[in-house]
């Protein structure tokens, strides 16, 4: 059987290739393949807002790449997850695997591997599939904490901002802070007692 490589982007993929050889079959996810819901919160709060479950969903245009990444996932006995080793990276891993299990058959032995290199050389690729991990899931963690406080700030921060600007601007957790400074400098100047 061939093992399944998948990293981020379609040069990575191509050089990765012939590196490694025929026994590998190297696909590009390109980037995130699936995220929260465009059009909904898509996270749900515990009743004492201690917990934050995000709903995910396969990205509109990434729907042809994950169809070709479970199709060629079913071919193969390994699939090594080699997207770039940061928290984005980590997670993309993360959510590959999650998606890929989820459409394999359940009596599938497809294993998945962690595979992480900082440079693209032969011996590099090589040292890192000789000694594959597990998902790193405390970087994972950090990613969706990231990426559900954008949203919880964005979601209630952005409606305003169409307000005072009109629709296509988006505040998330970092743009929110300038209208704060900006509210609080109005405030200061408005206490002024000249």
């Amino acid at each position: 059987m061939k093992k399944l490589v998948i990293v981020e982007s379609p040069a990575k993929a191509k050089t990765i290739g012939k590196i490694l050889g025929p026994e590998y079959i190297v696909k590009a996810s390109v980037g995130h393949v699936r995220d929260l819901p465009q059009h909904s919160l898509g996270i749900r709060i515990s009743p004492d807002d201690a917990q934050f479950e995000p709903t995910y969903i396969v990205s509109e245009d990434k729907k042809t790449v994950v169809a070709d990444l479970v199709r060629k996932a079913k071919e193969c006995d390994e699939v090594f997850l080699a997207s770039d080793p940061d928290r984005e990276g980590e997670a993309i891993a993360w959510h590959l695997k999650e998606i890929l299990q989820a459409s394999l058959k359940k009596d599938s032995e497809a294993k998945f591997r962690r595979v992480q290199y900082n440079e693209i050389t032969p011996a590099a690729v090589r040292r890192a599939f000789e000694s594959p991990s597990d998902i790193d899931m405390p970087l994972v963690d950090a990613q969706q904490a990231r990426r559900v406080l954008d949203r919880l700030v964005s979601y209630n921060v952005s409606p305003s901002l169409w307000q005072q600007t009109g629709k296509g601007l988006s505040a998330g957790r970092v743009q929110s802070v300038a209208p704060s400074l900006v509210c609080e400098r109005e405030a200061q100047i408005r206490a002024l007692t000249p």
